[in-house]
C-alpha cells in the first residue's frame, strides 16, 4: 500500500506502508544507529516524534521483547529505508513488522532517508505527517504546522511508587528513580552497582521521595521540552537544598540545571545515535556515547559559583556534563546506561555510588 511523508515545508515523500494503518503527525528527528533499532522504539524520549533510522536496513533481527527499554513504543511513526521481512536471530519472537502492527505503531519504509535527512540537518527538525493519502494537502499542512508535543513527561510516567529492585545484602544504598520516561536499564544499571531501586512518578513531591529514605536521587531521561516541567523544577529545588545525592541523565540533567538557575535551548537537529563524542574538560579524554535529545543546557546560563561544565559535545561544544560545587550532584546529557551502543561512560554510576558513600 502506497503511504506518504509530508514535511511541514510541503515536501512529500513517496514510500510504502509499513506497521499500523491510520495518520500521524509529531516531530521528524532522525538517528544514526546502526543496530538496537528496538530500544529505538521503545525508549520513551521519542514520545511525540517520528523517528528516521539513517542504517539503510532496519528488522534483519526481528522483534526481542527483552531488548526492549520500556513496556511499548512511545514515538509517533517510524521511517525506514527499508524493513527486512524476515529477521534471522535464535532470540526473535516476531518480525518487526508484526510488532510495530501490534503496538500500533504507523510506519512507512522506501523513501530517501539520505536526503530526508540532509533536509533535517540543513532545515532543522521539522514537524511531519505520516498518511495514506496526500489529498487535501493544504489541510494536512495546516495540521502538520499546528503540531506541537505537549505533556511528554505526564504520558511516558509511571503511575504509582514500585520497588524495582529491593533491598538485601547485595544492595547497600537505596535508590529513588524519578520517572521522567526512564530506559529499563537505567534501572538494571543502578542493580549491577549495588543499588536497591525504588521507581517514583513523576510529579512526586520532595517529601515523599525523602519519606521513602533513599540515599540518593536518580533523574532519569525523558521526552518533551525540559522547560515545561515546571512543578517537577520546583520539587528538585527542594531536593537541591536538602543536599541528597543527586544524579541526573538526558531530561533529568537538564532539569537539575533549570533547577540551579541555568536555562536550556532547542537544537537545530538534535543529537541521537551511539556514536556522539563527548570531552572530559577534566582529564582531557574523548569519549563516544549514546545519545537521544533535542534540548541542551544553555553553557553561558550556567552560574560558575553553581556547577562547572565538566562535559562539551566534541562536534558542536554543548555543554554534555555538569559537576555542582556546593552540593553532591553532577548531571550527563548523554546515556551511560546505553544498551545497543557504546558503555565507556558506564563508570559513572559507581561515581554516583561513590557520592553516597561520602553522605553515609
Amino acid at each position: 500500500m502506497d503511504r506518504y511523508l509530508i514535511m511541514k515545508d510541503g515536501t512529500v515523500y513517496a514510500g510504502k506502508a509499513i506497521g499500523a494503518n491510520g495518520t500521524v503527525i509529531g516531530e521528524a528527528v532522525f538517528t544514526t544507529g546502526m543496530c538496537g533499532y528496538l530500544l529505538t522504539l521503545t525508549d520513551p524520549s521519542y514520545y511525540g516524534q517520528i523517528v528516521a533510522q539513517t542504517f539503510p536496513l532496519i528488522g534483519n533481527y526481528g522483534a526481542i521483547t527483552a531488548d526492549a527499554e520500556s513496556d511499548k513504543p512511545h514515538l509517533s511513526g517510524y521511517v525506514v529505508r527499508e524493513l527486512c521481512e524476515v529477521g534471522s536471530n535464535s532470540r526473535k519472537e516476531e518480525e518487526l513488522d508484526a510488532y510495530l502492527k501490534r503496538h500500533n505503531v504507523v510506519g512507512i519504509q522506501g523513501i530517501d532517508t539520505r536526503a530526508l535527512t540532509r533536509k533535517i540537518r540543513s532545515a532543522g527538525v521539522m514537524n511531519a505527517m505520516i498518511t495514506d493519502s496526500t489529498k487535501d494537502l493544504q489541510k494536512k499542512l495546516a495540521a502538520i504546522r499546528a503540531f506541537k508535543i505537549k505533556d511528554a513527561v505526564e504520558k511516558t510516567t509511571c503511575d504509582k511508587p514500585d520497588v524495582l529492585v529491593p533491598t538485601d545484602d547485595k544492595h547497600k544504598h537505596t535508590v529513588v528513580l524519578y520517572d521522567f520516561g526512564a530506559k529499563y536499564n537505567i534501572e538494571r544499571m543502578l542493580d549491577k552497582y549495588g543499588c536497591s531501586v525504588i521507581r517514583v512518578p513523576a510529579h512526586t513531591t520532595a517529601e515523599e521521595a525523602l519519606a521513602l529514605k533513599p540515599d540518593g536521587i536518580m533523574l532519569s531521561n525523558g521526552g518533551g521540552n525540559p522547560a515545561d516541567n515546571i512543578a517537577i523544577i520546583e520539587e528538585i529545588k527542594k531536593l537541591v537544598a536538602k543536599k541528597i545525592p543527586i544524579f541526573g541523565i538526558c531530561l533529568g540533567h537538564q532539569l537539575l540545571a533549570l533547577a540551579t538557575g541555568a536555562t536550556t535551548i532547542k537544537l537545530k537537529y538534535g543529537h541521537r545515535g551511539a556514536n556522539q563524542p563527548v570531552k572530559d574538560l577534566v582529564s582531557g579524554r574523548t569519549y563516544i556515547t549514546s545519545q537521544n535529545h533535542g534540548y541542551a543546557v544553555k553553557a553561558d546560563s550556567v552560574n560558575k559559583s553553581v556547577a562547572a561544565v565538566r562535559y562539551i559535545n566534541a562536534n558542536d561544544k554543548t555543554v554534555e556534563g555538569l559537576d555542582y560545587i556546593d552540593i553532591p550532584a553532577f548531571s550527563v546529557q548523554f546515556h551511560p546506561e546505553a544498551c545497543g551502543g557504546p558503555k565507556d561512560t558506564e563508570f559513572l554510576f559507581g561515581r554516583f555510588v561513590e557520592l553516597m558513600d561520602a553522605q553515609a
